[in-house]
């Protein structure tokens, strides 16, 4: 491989990585904007709370970029039964992380997810998830995924503070 193509690979690997910082750090934004009494309003036509989709975010990004459960112990194993595909703030039970607790943990894993080795993200993976071929791919699916839940976030504070203040008046 010639050098030109080598060094445009490595500016676009820093690419996905300056991403994740982005998003990151504008998710965690919005998140600690939001009123504690707001967190965990499940608004009516909404399936989850802004708690739970915040505790997703971190869950799933952990299981597609750091293997968690199997791979990385940095997040409490019942991480998959709160915050996991499928599950719900109704379901429940056991020791729940306060929304500070995610939010610490969503910096860590940023910090973690920068020191990810660029050329990691040029490796295939062992079996190709929802199209993704390669880690970076998979990095690019788990950026969108932050993206569409920080959606459903400011969607869910708008409607609750629609909802209060209508109540108010």
């Amino acid at each position: 491989m010639d050098d030109s193509v080598s060094e445009r690979g490595e500016k676009m690997n820093q690419l996905v990585f300056k991403q994740f910082e982005m998003t990151r750090e504008y998710f965690i934004k919005n998140v600690e904007s939001i009123s504690k009494e707001l967190n965990d309003v499940q608004p009516d036509g909404f399936n989850n709370t802004i708690h739970w989709h915040t505790g997703h975010v971190l869950t799933i990004t952990e299981q597609t970029m750091f293997g968690f459960p199997n791979v990385t112990t940095h997040l409490p194993t019942n991480y998959i039964k709160l915050f996991g595909n499928g599950t719900k703030p109704a379901d429940w039970t056991g020791n729940i992380p306060s929304m500070d607790q995610l939010v610490v943990q969503l910096k860590d894993q940023l910090t973690r997810l920068k020191q990810i080795p660029p050329e990691q993200l040029d490796q295939d993976l062992d079996t190709p998830f929802l199209g993704c071929k390669t880690v970076g791919e998979l990095a690019g699916l788990t950026l969108m995924h932050e993206a569409t839940h920080m959606g459903q976030i400011q969607a869910m504070k708008r409607m609750i503070e629609h909802v209060s203040l209508k109540n108010l008046i």
